[in-house]
C-alpha cells in the first residue's frame, strides 16, 4: 500500500510516500480502505518530533482520523461487517491507503456526509466533546469562549455549543475568519489582530474557555472567567508556562485543567466514541452541525497540505484523499 512516511524530523518536504505491507488486523479490529484523512496540528507536531505517536502505533505515519470502507474484520467482531462505511479515531497512520482500527473506536459515516466530511469529525469531535462538555461541563444558556475559532476544533466547538444553546465567544485573526465564525453561529468574534479579547469581552465572561494558544492569554483567560468558570487547555501554542493570581482562583472558585487524547486507553476512546455517536451524531443528522473543508489534496500531496496548516490561512478542515 501507499503511505506517507515521516522521513525524517523537518519541514514538510521530510514527507515522502512509501510503499509499505497492508496490516491485518487481530480479533477486535477492522481493516479500513482508507478514503479521506483529516490533517490536524498534532500531525506537524509529529513531523517535527515533538509529538511522539503511543506504542504500538505506526510510528513514521502521520495521521489521526479517517473515513473510509472496512475491507475485513477481525475474527471477534459482530457489530462491523465488510463494505461498513466507517470513520474513526486512531493513535496514527491515517496517511495511507489502509489502516488498522479497534472496532470500538470507529463511527459510522453519517448518511448526509461524504468520505472527506466524515474524515473531518472524529480528531476534532472527540477531543471538543471530551474538552467542552465532560471536562468544561458546558450547559446551556452559559458563556463559552473558544481561541481559534476558524479551526477545525474551532470550528467544530462553535458549532455543537450553539446546538446546545449556549453564548459562544472565538477569536480569530482576520475579518474573514471572524465573518466565516460569525455565519457558523458564533455570537461575538474578537479579531485578536486588531483588539484585545480581554478588552473586549470583559462585560461578558466567560463560564468556559477552551484554550490551544497558552502563553500570555492564560492571565487574560482567569480574568475573564465567572465565579465557578472552567478553563480548558488542549495546547499551548504560544508556550506552557504563564503566570496568575492563585488566591484570584480559589476566591472566585475556579477550575483550570486539560487534556490530550492521542495517549488515553482504548476503553476511554471506546467509551468517547459511545458518548459522540449518541449526543453528537444526531446534530450532524439533523443539519445542525457540518464540516467545514477548506481544501483537499491528494495523499501524495501531503507536504503540501501541511504547508497550508503551517500557514494558519485555512477556515476549517484540511483533508487528504485517496483514490
Amino acid at each position: 500500500m501507499k503511505a506517507v512516511i515521516i522521513t525524517k524530523f523537518g519541514a514538510p518536504g521530510v514527507l515522502q510516500v512509501q510503499e509499505r505491507p497492508v496490516p491485518s488486523p487481530q480479533e477486535n479490529e477492522v481493516l479500513i480502505h482508507i478514503k479521506a484523512a483529516g490533517v490536524n496540528r498534532p500531525d506537524v507536531s509529529q513531523r517535527k518530533g515533538n509529538y511522539p505517536p503511543p506504542l504500538g502505533a505506526p510510528q513514521d505515519i502521520p495521521g489521526l482520523e479517517i473515513a473510509g470502507i472496512i475491507e475485513s474484520c477481525g475474527n471477534a467482531l459482530t457489530q462491523w461487517k465488510q463494505g461498513d462505511k466507517v470513520c474513526a479515531l486512531i493513535p496514527g497512520g491515517g496517511y495511507a491507503e489502509y489502516a488498522i482500527v479497534n472496532a470500538s473506536h470507529c463511527l459510522p459515516v453519517p448518511s448526509n456526509l461524504n468520505f472527506a466530511e466524515a474524515a473531518s469529525l472524529p480528531e476534532t469531535v472527540f477531543t471538543v466533546w471530551h474538552n467542552v462538555f465532560q471536562r468544561g461541563q458546558l450547559k446551556s444558556g452559559e458563556n463559552f469562549l473558544v481561541h481559534g475559532g476558524s479551526s477545525g476544533i474551532g470550528i467544530t466547538a462553535i458549532q455543537i455549543a450553539k446546538a446546545i444553546d449556549a453564548k459562544v465567544f472565538v477569536t480569530a485573526g482576520s475579518d474573514e475568519k471572524c465573518n466565516a465564525c460569525i455565519e457558523l453561529g458564533a455570537d461575538k468574534c474578537v479579531n485578536y489582530k486588531k483588539e484585545n479579547f480581554e478588552d473586549v469581552l470583559k462585560d461578558d465572561g466567560a463560564d468556559v474557555i477552551l484554550d490551544m494558544i497558552g502563553g500570555d492569554y492564560v492571565p487574560k483567560n482567569i480574568r475573564l472567567l465567572k465565579v465557578d468558570g472552567r478553563l480548558v487547555f488542549i495546547n499551548a501554542m504560544k508556550g506552557g508556562k504563564a503566570e496568575f493570581d492563585a488566591i484570584d482562583v480559589m476566591r472566585r472558585r475556579l477550575t483550570i485543567t486539560g487534556s490530550t487524547l492521542r495517549n488515553r486507553d482504548a476503553q476511554f476512546k471506546a467509551q468517547l466514541a459511545e458518548q459522540v455517536l449518541q449526543n453528537v451524531w444526531p446534530l450532524i443528522e439533523q443539519g445542525k452541525f457540518k464540516p467545514v473543508i477548506y481544501k483537499t489534496f491528494p495523499l501524495e500531496e501531503a507536504s503540501k497540505a501541511h504547508e497550508l496548516m503551517e500557514s494558519s490561512e485555512h477556515i476549517g478542515k484540511i483533508i487528504l484523499l485517496n483514490d
